[in-house]
């Protein structure tokens, strides 16, 4: 990794003469995450430790390293480290600088193409930073990359390649947080990233991190912890405070020792998840709406940008999800503040965000981010000039048929396939995500028995009873009532349809069976 023994020796200087050390991180799972690495192995280094950490406000300060919290900071210690943001921050690094004091970036975001645009840090730790021999793996998250901090701190300090036995236990401890930085950040999982996410999805419920368990415990996770627990409960948690207030208390749960403290964060975030949620769902309704009246969902407009100033500027990202999973294209949406916009993007497979976002920014105050998800701000006379800029660089590079979704199908089988051995073995190909999805199989004509019905607290999910070549079996459709509501019709008992869907084990209440999750859904004789 470019510069990580220069970072780590730099490091293990700063304890050696008992320096001041700050850590400043992103807001989100993976920038949190990636702190509390940090915080856990530099005091099992130096237990009396002179460290501090600071994570900036979302709303107030932004994303990223900030040229007037770097001036403080910089007066009040010895070395900055930065995770999981920096790459970018020229400015805020030549503060640092001018200063007197080290800066050390660590970050995984997409870096300046030249090297005359890298920041002026004591060193950057950044898997293809410009100029340096390029790491073999580029794709891991800020949580992977400050893990593999860590590690070397831990092999630098023992004086070989290998840590002493608490070290060693340590670094496997942290696993657990490098794996829902790695899931949360939704990068690949493939190479590092997959083992990353392995091992450290093995050892979330049995953490001894007092954080970990009490968040397990909140989000009722009692066994066995998979990357969608991580997508779905854990990570969203861990979120909601940094969208909607500030992410300390996150960061905190992360490394507390009070187990009574733990657990009265861990219940604070499910209240803040819960707020977000609601303000979530309402922003993507009239999101859609609006996309919908300004005939940005049509062939010729192939690009959704929006902007409201009364949306909520920590949300609306998870809205750019919610309508690009409806439309199919790239989306921008903003939050109006006066002067400012402040807003988020979102991708579709094979459009690079970033580089669009580049090839647009002279009409941009700010940028960053990476080919899937990236954060901009401009100023508010300059959004008509980008909508048009943003519009035609995405209508000369994708074309109508790139904004339908496909469903890609691993192969078709039966019910009769689907033993409890076979869907067994093919969970061993897990943990799933990004670039290594969930086997999508596909059951041609089966039948609907009885009513579908829907269940959950909100009743937002379907069940169906269906048979398949005369076997039975119990397909779930999450957050499919909107579709059941419209298709009500076609739904029905004795439906014949194809259906696309993993194969999951259902193990409820000492019950074994296999169940289909569905994918999405054709009528067999359409």
């Amino acid at each position: 990794m470019p510069d990580l023994d220069k970072a780590a020796a730099r490091i293990l200087d700063a304890l050696e003469r008992n320096q001041s050390i700050v850590i400043y991180a992103d807001y989100d799972v993976d920038g949190v995450s990636s702190a509390a690495i940090l915080w856990h192995l530099l005091h099992a280094l130096k237990p009396d430790v002179r460290l501090a950490t600071y994570l900036p406000h979302r709303l107030e300060e932004g994303y990223g390293l900030n040229r007037d919290a770097i001036a403080k900071l910089a007066d009040e210690h010895d070395l900055i480290i930065s995770v999981d943001c920096g790459i970018t921050a020229a400015i805020p690094a030549r503060e640092a600088k001018a200063r007197g004091r080290d800066l050390i970036i660590t970050d995984h975001h997409t870096p300046p193409k030249a090297v005359a645009d890298l920041p002026e840090a004591f060193a950057l730790v950044h898997p293809l930073t410009p100029g340096r021999s390029p790491y073999p793996f580029p794709h891991l998250c800020g949580a992977g990359v400050a893990y593999k901090l860590a590690w070397r701190l831990a092999t630098l300090s023992s004086g070989g390649d290998k840590v002493n036995p608490p070290l060693r236990a340590l670094l496997i401890e942290l696993l657990a947080l490098a794996a829902m930085g790695v899931i949360a950040d939704v990068v690949p999982l493939l190479g590092e990233n997959r083992v990353i996410a392995r091992f450290g999805l093995q050892q979330i419920t049995r953490s001894t991190i007092i954080g970990v368990r009490a968040l397990c415990e909140e989000s009722k996770l009692h066994e066995g912890v998979d990357a969608a627990d991580v997508g779905f409960r854990l990570g969203p948690r861990l979120n909601a405070i940094g969208r909607l207030g500030h992410a300390r208390e996150a960061f905190e749960l992360l490394t507390t020792t009070d187990a009574a403290r733990a657990t009265e964060i861990a219940a604070a975030l499910t209240d803040w998840n819960n707020d977000r949620r609601r303000i979530e769902a309402d922003i993507s309704k009239h999101a859609e709406k609006l996309a919908i009246d300004r005939g940005m969902t049509t062939d010729d407009h192939r690009a959704i940008v929006l902007a409201d100033a009364e949306w909520h500027r920590g949300v609306i990202g998870i809205c750019c999800s919610r309508l690009v999973g409806l439309f199919h294209r790239p989306t921008i949406l903003l939050q109006q503040d006066g002067e400012l916009c402040h807003g988020s993007g979102r991708s579709i497979d094979g459009f690079d965000l970033h580089e669009a976002l580049a090839a647009c920014s002279s009409h941009l105050e700010s940028f960053g981010g990476h080919a899937m998800a990236a954060g901009l701000k401009l100023r508010a006379d300059r959004l008509d000039a980008f909508l048009a800029a943003f519009v035609s660089y995405t209508n000369e590079r994708l074309a109508p048929a790139d904004l339908v979704a496909t469903t890609l199908i691993d192969t078709s089988t039966t019910a009769a396939e689907l033993s409890f051995d076979t869907v067994a073995r093919m969970a061993q190909l897990a943990p799933f995500g990004r670039e290594n999805p969930e086997p999508r199989l596909l059951l041609e004509n089966a039948v609907i028995h009885g009513t579908p019905r829907t269940f959950g607290s909100a009743g937002n999910h379907v069940m169906l009873d269906i048979t398949h070549e005369s076997r039975p079996l119990k397909v779930k459709f999450w957050n499919g009532a909107p579709i059941l509501a419209k298709h009500a019709v076609r739904l029905a008992h004795n439906s014949h349809l194809n259906l696309v869907g993993t194969p999951k084990l259902d193990t409820w209440n000492g019950n074994r069976r296999v169940e289909l999750t569905l994918h999405d859904l054709a009528l067999a004789n359409a």
